[in-house]
């Protein structure tokens, strides 16, 4: 990317990646939104430690596009796929050739958590895509997950949810499951004719395999027809959630203090009344102090509030920040 340094007045740049899309923001250090791009996932996981990198850079060199060159006071940059501290490492090895290599570099969790909150004990999860959770302790303890799906134990969020509804559609037709109102809606969301189109179709990449995120919205909208499959996945999601937020809890000796559960992502976003109703009834039963904070703000504004934290800028600055960028939504599922 271009030079950064020079006489101008400093900037903080803020980048959050996640599985489907990268939001950057530029911002003055008062707190104004300077410059904004976005791009697709950066995520690692799924187009690899270089191109992540390669695309972070873009972002920021079309930042700078708008703002011209400016001194960085500080970026930090917060991408879905950077689950193990191995991952962190590579990537700022992956950097090292950057003008912005000595960002701050961690997991896209920590900008969902600033977003919901600014206390120092505190937990988030995620369910969007994927599903993931950190926590942290003012004494510095911080919990977190390999979230690398069912490999590490994980359950739930939208390609998930998709695998599972298209699994039992499956089963449905054949004869080896429960009959389903999923059989019928899982071939519309790819404007094909029957379930075992759809098989075919993943199976020979005429659908792509990511695109079963896609079909989590008919998982949503049978389940309020009443659908007991689809009522069933649903009701594993929200206890997915709360397993992710209260054993968070309970290894951070948190369980009986009055603690924010922040929860975010395109799943959590979509608003479900099942889903949220039972996620607050089992999380008040594992964890009867904890409170939820539902972030609605696309998790930016948390890096952004971050990136300006880092940069030593106040309180005012902080606020006229979160004004700006509170009002960009959450992905959502609909």
């Amino acid at each position: 990317m271009g030079e950064v340094t020079g006489a101008a007045r400093p900037i903080a740049i803020a980048v959050d990646g996640g599985g489907s899309k990268t939001d950057a923001v530029a911002l003055e250090l008062d707190g104004t939104i300077a410059a904004t791009a976005r791009a697709g996932t950066s995520s690692p996981h799924l187009i690899g430690m270089d191109a992540s990198a390669r695309l972070v850079d873009d972002l920021i060199e079309r930042l700078l596009e708008q703002t011209g060159p400016r001194p960085l006071a500080n970026a930090g940059i917060y991408l879905s796929g950077l689950d193990l501290p191995a991952e962190v490492t590579a990537f700022r090895a992956g950097i090292a050739g950057y003008a912005w290599a000595d960002a701050v570099v961690d997991n896209d969790l920590f900008a969902l958590l600033r977003a919901g909150t600014s206390e120092p004990d505190a937990v988030a999860v995620v369910c969007g895509t994927g599903i993931n959770c950190v926590g942290v302790r003012a004494d510095g303890e911080v919990v977190r997950y390999p979230s690398l799906g069912m490999t590490s134990g994980d359950w739930g969020g939208g390609w998930h949810l998709g695998e599972q509804a298209l699994w039992h559609a499956a089963r449905a037709v054949d004869g080896r499951g429960p009959a389903t109102l999923l059989s019928a809606a899982v071939p519309v969301v790819f404007a094909l004719p029957d379930v075992q189109a759809v098989i075919e179709a993943i199976h020979f990449g005429r659908v792509p395999n990511a695109d079963l995120a896609r079909i989590a919205p008919s998982v949503f909208a049978c389940a309020q027809d009443g659908d007991p499959v689809a009522v069933g996945l649903v009701d594993r999601q929200a206890e997915e959630i709360v397993a992710f937020a209260a054993t968070t809890l309970r290894r951070l000796s948190l369980l009986e203090r009055p603690v924010p559960v922040v929860l975010g992502g395109g799943i959590v976003g979509s608003r479900d009344a099942r889903l949220l109703d039972r996620v607050e009834s089992r999380l008040a039963e594992r964890a009867p102090l904890a409170r939820i904070e539902l972030v609605t703000a696309a998790p930016i504004l948390g890096a952004a509030l971050l990136a300006l934290e880092g940069a030593g800028a106040d309180a005012a600055a902080l606020e006229i920040a979160r004004a700006g960028l509170a009002v960009r939504p959450a992905a959502v599922v609909h």
